[in-house]
């Protein structure tokens, strides 16, 4: 009997060594990329995987697209640095530690408000409902100066009370630290939502939701708590913002804070746990540099979501796991010489739309006295019509080379997916 009630579980030992792996990276970072910036972006990324992850939760997970998500990242912001004064001025008896928890109860409190009323719908009523919240939410930051601090936003201090152990939170590298446990423990407990019951029926929700009223679910509930717990986890990100910028301003529950959730997580790849981590670090690296090197760096990003909605609608995520199941079978070293010409063409031909794309804003922005502009070791000028001809060459011969191509790589992709098919089915049949 006793053999039919306790069984041995073998360890997973794939599971330890990324977790583990996931750990030391986020313990080592710091030390390797040591500085200023480094350590600035490293803070914003952590912040970024917790906000992107708490959003999939709803976009890959529930099927829920919402426009409306930073408002519960950007409340948990404002009440954050609400609690944070409330600790400078003695009100407040709680370590600076624990504030990323005052947003995370914030963001779950306004989730339960506003939650009810939103989730009542799916598709895209729910889409147009959350993006109605979110304008209210952005319209209600500029009315009510008092609680979201007007135009120039609330500040804070997160240097309060006497350093224990010696830690303060006024060096970045300490300030990093909590947000990297922080960070471990979010990603770690919305992947264990992932495994729990009421993860497993919202993926149900979002596949079926008659099937799940049929067996007995209410699927509105499933959303409407599954929301709770994405917003739980959104104002744990928004906590973090207010502690590490010591800044709250109205742009926290704007639009374009939402789209950016939205974009990225689906660059990463909703479909698939890490994609929205990808799409956090890409994110991170589009504010923070992108947006330093070109004055058009929106455009390339509307560009790039573009092209990869056609070609890759699942994702960085899914590109990877489609080339690992490749390569499981033994078949990708005759694709790589296709990705290395790919990649040669396509450069060839960002290079040219590029060239373009700054000789117009040059244009526009500093006017027709001013030709001179510096592109990629490049000297150009725009009142040289040979440097457009030149481009405009690049960038179509550049595009026609890519698209033959990607046609070729189309041919080859189809011929090997069709072997593994074939080699799955012959292992079911005989195996």
């Amino acid at each position: 009997m006793a053999a039919n009630v306790y069984r041995y579980r073998p360890l997973d030992l794939a599971r330890w060594v990324i977790w583990s792996s996931f750990a030391l990276v986020l313990l080592i970072a710091p030390l390797v990329l040591s500085s200023s910036l480094s350590i600035t972006l490293l803070s914003q990324i952590g912040i970024a995987i917790i906000a992107c992850l708490s959003y999939n939760m709803l976009l890959g997970q529930g099927g829920m697209l919402s426009f409306g998500h930073a408002v519960y990242s950007g409340l948990g912001s404002f009440l954050a640095i609400h609690a944070l004064n409330a600790v400078s001025a003695g009100k407040l008896p709680i370590p600076v530690s624990l504030i990323p928890l005052v947003g995370g109860l914030a963001g779950l409190l306004f989730a339960v408000l506003l939650g009810y009323v939103t989730t009542k719908k799916a598709g895209t009523t729910f889409a147009m409902i959350t993006l109605g919240v979110g304008e209210l939410v952005f319209a209600m930051s500029l009315m009510i100066p008092e609680f979201f601090g007007g135009e120039g936003g609330v500040s804070g201090n997160r240097m309060v009370g006497e350093p224990f152990l010696g830690i303060s939170f006024g060096p970045p590298r300490q300030v990093y630290y909590l947000i990297a446990v922080y960070t471990f423990i979010c990603v770690a407990a919305m992947y264990a939502f992932t495994r729990t019951p009421l993860g497993r029926m919202l993926n149900a929700v979002r596949d079926n939701p008659e099937r799940v009223e049929f067996v007995g679910y209410d699927a509105q509930r499933v959303r409407y708590l599954s929301f709770i717990v994405a917003g739980f986890f959104a104002g744990i990100s928004g906590g973090l913002a207010a502690l590490n910028f010591e800044i709250v301003t109205a742009e926290v529950v704007g639009a374009a804070r939402s789209g950016a959730y939205l974009l990225f997580t689906f660059l990463g790849g909703a479909t698939f746990f890490f994609g929205p981590i990808i799409g956090a670090v890409l994110m991170v690296l589009a504010f923070v540099l992108f947006s330093e090197l070109t004055k058009a760096w929106l455009l390339y990003l509307g560009l790039i979501f573009m092209f990869m909605v056609m070609y890759a609608p699942g994702g960085i995520a899914s590109l990877l796991m489609m080339n690992l199941r490749v390569a499981k079978f033994g078949r990708l070293k005759e694709l790589l010489p296709h990705y290395a010409l790919l990649a040669v063409l396509g450069i060839v031909a960002l290079a040219g739309v590029s060239a373009l794309i700054e000789m117009v804003y040059h244009l526009q922005l500093e006017g027709a006295g001013s030709g001179a502009l510096r592109f990629m070791g490049l000297n150009l000028d725009v009142s040289q019509p040979m440097h457009w001809a030149a481009a405009a060459v690049v960038a179509l011969a550049g595009g026609a080379a890519f698209e033959w191509a990607r046609r070729r790589f189309a041919r080859q992709w189809g011929a090997v997916q069709a072997d593994i098919e074939a080699r799955i089915k012959h292992q079911e049949m005989h195996g």
